[in-house]
């Protein structure tokens, strides 16, 4: 019965992995940068920046619109002043319907809004003698201005397309999240497949071994303590044999649900072929500068101080704003003679508004703008600094990587070598139960660390990838897919 169960412990994994899916790296990261659930998030963050450029832009385009009171009904009593200046009451009942178009356009230049407006308006009165007025206003230019020192539409000029262009590369950075996200899940699946592995290989030998030990106990070559010992070994064994099938099951379903697979039996491959080339810090520090959305933030965070500056400068002084209309209208209760003898309408106003005693609440509005403008400064130096630090330590840590990589290999050779040639002597009689027990510890151990290894440079690549926005295996920069802007 015993045989039977190990043989189902060992056989029943191999037709399972027989019938699953095989994967490497490259094309589990594929996967993942197109149907993983980071994927879609980062996704729609990025198709809401990308709407609120295209609505920046919108704004700097002609807006045609109609407007109307369709119908606007009014019975009540109301004050109003008469011509000698005196309040009377009268009764209202009235029906208005009114309509109009206008066609506005920003102007980015001066900071006002330009618009052409036409309007027709009826009106019904109801009562004794019953009373139709019509109102009309062919053209009417408008031009508004809030302030004459303060452009809002200079600094969005700005502005927002840095903001557009920061998430187009916080993108492209989300999505070598997702990379560094997937070699951790892949390698974890990985490690757990290559332990139940070595723990399946491990247990059928100290089943072996015991049952050698046994015979050696029964001619009283060993002690009972040294069978006791082989067999606790073996017991040991079948429990992790138990606890790593568990921990594959586990981190199977964690890299099949992050890559949407319709099966958790996946089989990967070891991605030992490393690629061959050298990372330069200055090339690193050049891409980087060129490259990463950080560099792009930090012209945007000096450009919003300096606009909350000059928005302070531009209203707390002297606030002067200009308003200007030109059109022409007629009025009448004939709606055929609306279109004859237009009248003029002309109106140029000016405001000003300037602060005499306030307490202070100018002043101190402009420096704290202008203190948080240094601040500002201040705080993209430090992290300008933190930012080239962290890309030369990892280009430092990146290039030893491939030398602890070759190390923890020749480890694990050594290792397995070392296990072999002493699990042979113990058949042998040559060494103890515990000489063994340590070559297969340092053994496990070996194995474990040269896939640690693996995983730490994998990972360290696609950070670097990731710090730098630039791919350094096929020597070109990281692009977003333009599909997903326009």
């Amino acid at each position: 019965m015993k045989k039977i169960v190990f043989v189902l412990i060992v056989i029943l994994p191999c037709i399972l992995f027989s019938q699953s899916k095989k994967i490497t790296l490259d094309e589990a990261i594929d996967l993942a940068k197109k149907q993983s659930p980071d994927y879609k998030t980062i996704l729609n963050r990025n198709q809401s920046n990308y709407w609120r450029f295209r609505n920046y832009k919108a704004n700097f385009l002609p807006q045609l619109r109609f407007n109307a009171t369709l119908p606007e009904y009014n019975k009540a009593v109301r004050r109003i002043t008469n011509d000698e200046g005196q309040d009377i009451f009268v009764n209202q009942d009235q029906l208005i319907l009114e309509g109009g178009l206008s066609l506005a356009q920003n102007i980015p230049y001066t900071g006002g809004t330009l618009s052409l407006n036409s309007n027709l308006e009826r009106i019904e009165l109801f009562g004794l003698d019953d009373n139709i007025g019509y109102s009309v206003v062919p053209f009417s230019i408008r031009y508004y201005q809030n302030s004459l020192f303060y452009n809002p539409f200079k600094w969005d000029k700005k502005i927002e397309p840095l903001i557009y262009e920061e998430s187009k590369r916080d993108f492209i950075e989300k999505m070598e999240d997702i990379s560094v996200t997937t070699c951790q899940r892949y390698f974890q699946l990985l490690k757990a497949q290559m332990q139940l592995e070595i723990a399946k290989v491990n247990l059928s030998n100290q089943d072996t071994l015991y049952r050698i030990s046994q015979g050696r106990f029964k001619i009283g070559k060993i002690a009972e303590n040294e069978l006791l010992q082989v067999e606790l070994t073996m017991l040991n064994s079948k429990n992790t044999v138990t606890t790593n099938t568990i921990e594959l099951k586990r981190t199977s379903q964690n890299l099949a649900r992050y890559l949407e697979l319709d099966t958790e039996n996946i089989q990967l491959d070891i991605p030992e072929n490393l690629p061959l080339f050298e990372v330069d810090v200055d090339k690193a520090l050049q891409e980087a500068e060129s490259n990463r959305k950080q560099v792009i933030e930090f012209r945007r965070k000096r450009l919003e101080a300096e606009k909350e500056v000059a928005f302070q400068k531009g209203n707390n002084r002297l606030k002067l704003g200009v308003s200007a209309n030109f059109g022409i209208s007629q009025n009448g209760d004939d709606f055929n003679n609306l279109f004859n003898n237009y009248n003029e309408q002309q109106n140029v106003s000016v405001s000003v508004s300037v602060p005499i005693f306030d307490w202070g609440v100018s002043k101190s509005r402009r420096k704290m703008a202008e203190a948080d403008l240094d601040l500002t400064n201040n705080n993209i130096d430090q992290e300008k600094q933190a930012f080239e630090q962290e890309i030369y330590l990892h280009v430092l840590n990146w290039s030893s990587q491939r030398d602890f990589l070759e190390t923890a290999k020749k480890a694990k050779d050594i290792a397995v070598k070392r296990y072999d040639i002493s699990q042979k002597r113990y058949v042998l009689d040559k060494i103890t139960i515990t000489d063994l027990n340590i070559a297969l510890q340092e053994k496990d151990k070996a194995v474990l660390q040269y896939l640690n290894s693996l995983e730490k440079f994998w990972q360290d690549y696609y950070i670097l990838r990731q710090l730098t926005l630039y791919d350094f295996i096929n020597d070109k920069k990281l692009e977003v897919d333009t599909i997903l802007f326009d």
